[in-house]
């Protein structure tokens, strides 16, 4: 087994945390340099970021930049790179995924189990590095996926300390209570050979296949195929939208027959009449005109 650099940025949240103490000594006693840099407030993420970016320039050899926290993370740290770097141009080092958050939404979509911190370290360590697919918006980049509509709402509006108690199923309890705000969301979608103009209650734009704490939206998703999956849920008839919702939530877009619109897609245009919150990994932008695509293969991460 050859040696190897990683760099892990740890979110601070996770700093005192004694399995992933144990977690760096273990893959430390396997041979490898792990370098931890520590968040504190906000900014650290961008800035840790691209300072392995120079350390790299100046020679260091990073191997892997481990994303140490929830998808949140991961994104800060792919978006605060590629907006640095030359357009098409790819990372110096792979990506790695040490899964700390509430959701792990993209770690479970590449098989790691955050209940055992250690393996997922020692996976980053060892496992190969593939090429892979980064979603774009409106000049920001990012990993898994981007959701809009009420969906969006419920992720964004989510008590981080029910997330705690309850996990995923607090994404549910938010937007139940939160229904009778729902209103509908008028938008017009247009992409290769297909639009779409009405209401939706969800949309998804898929490069990984869950969000929201294991809610599959995209479950056709291909982290590698040059495509996104989109995912529409348009608003469905008086007095059905509460079901509708509550079977997302429970059972992913699988468990809905009916309506559903769903589509393999390079790029595509998006405007909403009123202003509309996107989620980018769980991390909010506002506005109403998107224009959406995939940069093919433009990371590599080790999955």
């Amino acid at each position: 087994m050859d040696k190897q650099h990683l760099r892990l940025i740890l979110n601070g949240k996770s700093a005192g945390r004694a399995d992933v103490r144990d977690a760096v000594d273990r893959v430390r006693t396997l041979g490898h340099d792990v370098s931890v840099r520590v968040t504190y407030e906000g900014g650290d993420v961008v800035r840790l970021a691209r300072e392995a970016l120079r350390d790299q320039a100046e020679g260091e050899k990073i191997a892997t930049l481990v994303s140490g926290g929830g998808d949140g993370t991961l994104h800060e740290i792919v978006d605060a790179i590629l907006q640095v770097l030359p357009e098409n141009e790819k990372l110096p080092f792979a990506l790695g995924v040490l899964p700390l958050g509430t959701a792990n939404d993209f770690a479970s979509h590449i098989g790691l189990d955050p209940a055992d911190i250690s393996a997922c370290l020692r996976f980053a360590a060892t496992a190969s590095a593939r090429p892979m697919d980064v979603g774009e918006v409106n000049g920001r980049f990012f990993v898994n996926m981007a959701t809009g509509g009420f969906g969006t709402q419920v992720t964004a509006e989510t008590d981080p300390k029910l997330k705690r108690v309850l996990g995923g199923a607090a994404y549910l309890f938010t937007g139940l209570q939160r229904f009778a705000e729902l209103s509908a969301c008028q938008a017009r979608i247009e992409a290769e050979d297909f639009s779409f103009e009405g209401a939706f209650l969800a949309l998804a734009v898929g490069n990984g296949r869950q969000a929201g704490g294991g809610i599959r939206l995209c479950p056709c998703a291909e982290l590698d195929d040059g495509f996104l999956d989109l995912t529409i849920l348009p608003v469905p008839e008086s007095g059905k939208a509460l079901d509708l919702l509550a079977n997302l939530f429970e059972n992913g877009v699988e468990g809905i027959r009916d309506g559903l619109i769903q589509k393999k897609v390079r790029k595509l245009s998006i405007r909403t009449e009123q202003p509309v919150q996107f989620n980018l990994d769980g991390e909010p932008m506002n506005g109403q005109d998107w224009q959406i695509g995939i940069r093919h293969h433009l990371i590599e991460m080790r999955r």
